[in-house]
């Protein structure tokens, strides 16, 4: 049995779909089952609970082989992510250890560093999770990867938006920053496969897709997979943070002033090719995922 925390969100429903494709049993914990009935029909165990709920977290690691670990926050105050990202993994890694888990998969962020984890308050707390599952002695895997792209969620159906809609499409900074944007099923695809293979034990693997476009490029080939033809504006950082202070604390907001924090700390790529290498998976391209994604 395969214990995924974070299963109802953007990603744990593929990597859930990944791991039952492979007929493998999944226990998934939920706060709000009302939502997991897909999950349900995949096959899936739900187990009612949270991860800052100790006893919940004891209770549903009870009988499995491995965790995979995805339960995150991008928004909120400091002490948010300090109970749900610090407090919740800790929970679970002293579930786990209680538990004889034989693998700890965990999801953690491209950028995260000893350096940067100064910068916001996410950052911290990915970088404290990934300090508490080094430090258990629990067999493990992390993973870091760079903006996860699907259809269904996540910040490309924004994007996309940004410039179906709109006639001109908004670029911050002067757009020459890159990012290395990455399928959502090839990363579910790198988390089934880290669950058994012995050379990804006690690793951390940073994912990329196979291309690196800079924001201008990404916005210009948006375009022409919609077959759009559009103007970028470019927004200065200041102007930008300017807004994001003032719509910051909305629900839902577009973008705090965290968020621009990250993306104005430099490129979003890695060099890292060791995870390609280690489970022989070849992520798609920019433009197949476009064309999916659109």
């Amino acid at each position: 049995m395969i214990l995924v925390t974070g299963g109802t969100g953007f990603v744990g429903p593929r990597i859930i779909h990944a791991l039952r494709a492979e007929d493998r049993n999944v226990r998934a914990l939920v706060r709000k089952p009302e939502r997991a009935a897909t999950l349900k029909n995949w096959g899936c165990e739900v187990f009612p609970g949270n991860v800052t709920d100790a006893d919940s977290v004891r209770r549903a690691t009870e009988g499995c082989e491995a965790v995979v670990h995805l339960v995150s926050i991008i928004t909120g105050r400091r002490s948010a992510f300090d109970h749900v990202m610090v407090h919740g993994t800790r929970n679970l890694v002293a579930a786990a250890k209680e538990a004889g888990i034989r693998r700890f998969v965990l999801m953690s962020a491209l950028g995260v560093s000893e350096e940067t984890r100064t910068l916001v308050p996410y950052y911290e707390a990915k970088w404290e999770m990934e300090t508490a599952v080094k430090e258990s002695e629990l067999e493990h895997v992390i993973f870091r990867p760079s903006f996860i792209f699907g259809r269904d969620g996540g910040v490309l159906p924004l994007f996309v938006r940004q410039v179906r809609l709109s006639p001109v499409t908004p670029v911050l900074g002067n757009g020459e920053l890159r990012l290395q944007p990455i399928w959502i099923d090839d990363v579910a695809s790198f988390f089934a496969a880290s669950i058994d293979l012995p050379a990804a034990a006690n690793r951390t693997f940073e994912l990329g897709g196979p291309d690196r476009p800079t924001w201008n490029e990404l916005y210009d080939r948006i375009a022409k997979t919609l077959g759009k033809t559009r103007r970028s504006v470019h927004v200065p950082w200041t102007l930008a943070r300017v807004g994001a202070t003032v719509v910051g604390h909305l629900p839902r907001a577009p973008i705090t002033p965290d968020q621009l924090t990250m993306l104005q700390a430099g490129d979003n790529v890695t060099n890292d090719t060791s995870a390609r290498e280690r489970f022989a998976i070849e992520p798609i391209g920019l433009d197949e995922q476009l064309r999916r994604g659109t």
